[in-house]
Order: C-alpha cells, then sequence, then structure tokens
C-alpha cells in the first residue's frame, strides 16, 4: 500500500464569521491510499483553533506512512491508526475507507454496517451577519428547498432580535443555534429562555469547553435541548457527561475518523443521548464519510461544501438542502 498527497486551496463564497473568527479560504491535503490498482483517498483541512497547518499534516502524513509501511488495507484499517493529530488520523481513516470499500465493490456505510437514508436533510449555516442580510439568506435558503437552519450568534439582545427576525420569515424551518461556547453560564441561561419562544430545535456548545459540569448545569434548567460540542470529543467525554446534555456534536476531523465517530455514537446512544453529525468547512471529500453514519444521526450539520466558491470534489449535492451519495462504491465521490 502506497501513500500519496498533495495540498490545494479552499476559498468560500463569502467571509464566515462565527463568534471567535472569520475565515475566508483554507487549505485542504488530498490523501491517496493505492493497493493493487485501487486508490482511495482522504481529505485533511487546515485548522487555525487546532493548529493544523500544511506543513504539520505533511510531517505527520510523513511519520505516519513508515507506521503504516508493510500493512495491507485491511490491517491499516483495523489495527491501531499512527498517533497523529485528530484531523490527520480522519484524512488516513477515510481513505483507508474508502480504498477498502473499493476493493469489496461496495459503498462505506454498507462497509461499516450504518445504514443510509436517501435523501439526508443537511442544515445550512447563516454567519453572525446583520439582522437584514441574515433575513434574506434565511428566505432565499428556505425558497431552495432548506429545512434547517444553523445560526451563529454572539450574545445580547440584539442577537434574539435577529432571531426573531429568521423566524419570521422561516416559520417551518428547524432552527438550530450555535454560539461556539461563548456564552457565560447566566448568559446562556437567559438566552436560551428568550429563544425557546422561537421553538429551536437545538443549541450547540453554549458556554465554552472544559467545564462539563457548568454545561451539565445549563442543559439541565434549557428548555432548549443543549448539545455539547467541543466538550464530546471523545467516547471518554461522553461517558464523563452521561445523561446530562441531551446530544453530542460528532465532527470526524475532530474526534479522529469514522472508527472513532463509531465509538462516539454508540457511547452516547448507550446513555440515551441523541447524535449530531457535524462539520468543518472542507470539500465533499472532506464531507463524504460523515454523511455515510447520517443514519445515526438526529440531527445532520454537513454543509461545510456548500460554503465554498469552487468545490474540487462532487457526489453529494446538497445545494437544495438534501445530500445524497451519487456513487455506489467507496465513499461515493469523485474530483469535478
Amino acid at each position: 500500500m502506497r501513500f500519496t498527497w498533495a495540498a490545494t486551496g479552499l476559498a468560500l463564497r463569502e467571509p464566515f464569521r462565527i463568534s471567535r473568527s472569520v475565515m475566508t479560504e483554507r487549505e485542504a491535503v488530498t490523501i491517496t491510499a493505492e493497493h493493487e490498482g485501487v486508490a482511495g483517498h482522504g481529505e485533511v483541512v487546515t485548522s487555525v483553533y487546532y493548529g493544523l497547518d500544511v506543513s504539520r499534516i505533511e510531517e505527520e502524513l510523513e511519520a505516519a506512512q513508515r507506521q503504516l509501511a508493510g500493512r495491507t488495507p485491511d490491517e491499516a484499517l483495523v489495527g491501531e491508526l499512527p498517533a497523529v493529530s485528530a484531523g490527520v488520523r480522519a484524512g488516513l481513516d477515510a481513505a483507508l475507507h474508502d480504498l477498502v470499500a473499493r476493493m469489496r465493490g461496495v459503498p462505506v456505510h454498507e462497509l461499516v454496517g450504518a445504514a443510509l437514508r436517501q435523501p439526508v436533510p443537511t442544515a445550512r449555516t447563516i454567519g453572525i451577519v446583520p439582522t437584514a442580510r441574515a433575513v434574506a439568506a434565511a428566505g432565499d435558503l428556505t425558497r431552495r428547498g432548506f429545512q434547517v437552519l444553523k445560526i451563529k450568534l454572539a450574545g445580547g439582545a440584539d442577537e434574539i432580535a435577529r432571531l426573531a427576525a429568521i423566524r419570521e420569515v422561516a416559520p417551518d424551518a428547524r432552527l438550530l443555534l450555535d454560539p461556539n461556547g461563548a456564552w457565560e453560564v447566566a448568559e446562556a441561561k437567559r438566552m436560551l429562555s428568550a429563544a425557546a419562544e422561537f421553538e429551536v430545535d437545538a443549541v450547540e456548545q453554549p458556554i465554552a469547553p472544559g467545564h462539563p459540569d457548568l454545561l451539565a448545569e445549563v442543559a439541565e434548567s434549557s428548555p432548549v435541548p443543549v448539545i455539547a460540542d467541543e466538550d464530546a470529543r471523545s467516547a471518554e467525554d461522553v461517558r464523563r457527561l452521561g445523561s446530562r446534555v441531551h446530544g453530542v456534536n460528532v465532527k470526524l476531523p475532530e474526534c479522529g475518523g469514522i472508527r472513532a465517530a463509531r465509538e462516539i455514537i454508540d457511547t452516547a446512544r448507550g446513555f440515551g443521548v441523541e447524535v449530531m453529525l457535524g462539520c468543518q468547512v472542507a470539500s465533499s471529500l472532506g464531507i463524504a464519510p460523515a454523511v455515510h453514519l447520517s443514519g445515526l444521526a438526529r440531527w445532520v450539520d454537513l454543509d461545510g461544501h456548500l460554503l465554498l466558491s469552487r468545490d474540487p470534489w462532487t457526489g453529494l449535492g446538497g445545494e437544495n438542502g438534501l445530500l445524497r451519495i451519487a456513487g455506489d462504491v467507496g465513499l461515493g465521490v469523485h474530483p469535478s
């Protein structure tokens, strides 16, 4: 088995603002795993938040290649993956799943025993923008077919007014809130109490990560279901939270890939906790592994490829709010 990789740029259609940063572009490294004439692919995206740039990604891939030397694809898939960052591990994991599934002539979801629902309604994110722009975006997205909208929030009464305006123009949409951990505990309780009036489906990580007991306190009193995001990066994190939150957000690039995600999902379900599948800004190649697990989730937020000005991969669709796996083997995506 042979690994190669190449870096490319991913430009966004427009600047994307959340509570802690603004993004206009990022880089991606495409991993190719080849064996006996068959190739599988995976993707790693750079992340300032996780300190992952192209140089570090390539260094870790070189180290991983040495550790995986001599293994067959099946051995690498079931064996312990190299001790590299979660993003690189997820990219390797995706390439191996894609390769082995293609060698067997099956889609990845069948390979891992996860029923696939087709089509998959995905949330579409509205960043922190002035109310008029948010309302225009919500109206446009619902007209195009999006049934789920995720609203990035900061804090204060103005944000509740923006939420109210979005609800007015999108009365039938499921609304998810995401302050990216920007609120203090008392503020989170006030904001969620006010947001409940607008029939919000759930809120992701309302307070800063690293304080699971405080997150559980917010969840206990919240009229809106609370989903742990950064506080649920591993199965051990989920066991620590137990049933004290309503959901966990599983992002493959942040937990380490499909295998790690399945462990988190199975652990959450054991506590009666619902699952969200989330993503980073990435191409269709980077989003596809999570789509193959979508049958295991209550909430699906896999719109990262829809934020790009040009997606170098295709096969997922989603422009009308519905994702579909177009191919019948591997990850089901191919270069545009």
